[in-house]
Order: C-alpha cells, then structure tokens, then sequence
C-alpha cells in the first residue's frame, strides 16, 4: 500500500527546457506533490541554472507549491523577487548564509515556508540553533551542483539521526533528500531512515520512461516501507 505521507518532488533541472511548461504540467498530472527548483549562481556551486523568469515560468505552468532550492550567495540579496506565493517553500543553504537565523527569520517574514540545506560534509549539528524555526531540512546526498550525480549511501545516517532528534523534540520538521533518488534502495533506504521528500532529476525526466510511470515507480518504492528506528 502506497504511504500518502511520502511527498515526491521532481526536480525541473533535469527536464527539458525546450518545453519546460509541458514537462511540469506532466508531472502535475502524474500526481507530483511539489516542483523543486534549483538556483545555482556559478559561485556557491560550480553550475548556472535560472532564476526568476523561469521560476515564474513554472509557477505560471502548476498549481503544486515550489521547493525553491537557492544554492547561491548572499540568498538575502534575491529573495524578494523569488518568494511571490505563499505556498512556495525556500530553502537556503547553511553553508551559504553568514547569518542563518536572521535569514530564516527573513523568509518566514515573506510568508514562505523555510527550510534549510545541509551538504554531504556539513555535520546536523549545525542545524541545532534553528531546527525548531524551519519547516524543512533538506540533505543533500550528493555534492550540490549537478544532476545526474550518484547517491551518497553514508548520508542515510543523517537522515536518520535527524529524525531522531526532530521526533525526540517534536519538531514539526519535514526530511527532504536530494541527489541520486530513483526507485530502488535510493528512496526505500531514505524513507527507512526518516525522509518524507523525495526529490528526483534524472529518475523522472529521461528518455526511457515517461513522467507519469517514474513518478508512479518511486512512489510505489518509497510507499513499500516505513521509518525504521533502528535503521
């Protein structure tokens, strides 16, 4: 039986900008729960992507809440032209904010929800001053930048030792994975270690399966299994 809790989050990066509108409303269609969004500046990750026009773009296309994922610096300077809806969800980069609390509070103050990243080197202890102020920790399982990367088994135990203290402290905080998710032990281990989100690129935007079918495959991968304390 499918477990409804589990969010799926395509990821535009991987979809093929020629139609871009068309690749979003198929994953809208194919019961995504959420578009994530990469912004990459060139500086805080070796990779350009796009900003607002085309996050206006997507927006234009769904109806789903954005996961705005801004791996850029100094993401004060641009959230004004980024944060236009109250569903949108911003995550920013611990390693990129100087004044983390002060940028979370800034998001909040947009009407957005926040939430923030930690790469596959940043220990969760880092989060601990603001984890009771976000609504989303995003770890990333692969080295920001890129898609297509290959998943990061060692960043489970961050995951898992997330949820651990998000439930020890009743936290209303959701675990979002991003980097190498695909339907197979990719998303059944992440969800077995505590993840509610699963953001997938490549896995659903390819050549070889249509949106619907890789969307459906993750779901009913991630649906198969449940958070495992002991994992």
């Amino acid at each position: 039986m499918v477990d409804s809790s589990i969010k799926i989050a395509p990821s535009v990066l991987s979809a093929d900008f020629g139609n871009l509108a068309r690749q979003v409303r198929d994953a809208t269609d194919a019961g995504a729960d959420m578009i994530h969004v990469d912004v990459m500046d060139g500086h805080f990750v070796p990779n350009i992507s796009f900003g607002e026009p085309v996050i206006n773009a997507v927006r234009a296309a769904t109806d789903l809440p954005l996961n705005i994922h801004l791996m850029i610096e100094n993401p004060d300077y641009f959230l004004p032209s980024l944060v236009k809806d109250h569903t949108d969800e911003v995550i920013l980069h611990v390693e990129a904010c100087k004044h983390l609390h002060r940028s979370v509070d800034y998001v909040k103050s947009l009407g957005a929800k926040v939430g923030v990243a930690i790469n596959p080197a940043t220990p969760i202890s880092i989060l601990e001053d603001v984890l009771e102020m976000v609504d989303i920790v995003l770890v990333m399982t692969v080295n920001p930048g890129f898609g297509g990367q290959s998943f990061i088994p060692r960043t489970l135990k961050k995951v898992h030792d997330l949820r651990e203290i998000i439930d020890e402290y009743d936290y209303n905080v959701e675990i979002e994975v991003d980097g190498g998710i695909k339907s197979d032990f990719t998303a059944s281990s992440s969800v077995e270690s505590g993840a509610t989100i699963l953001v997938a690129g490549s896995a659903v935007y390819n050549s070889e399966i249509s949106v619907k079918d890789a969307i459906s495959a993750i779901r009913n991968t991630a649906g198969g299994v449940s958070y495992n304390p002991s994992n």
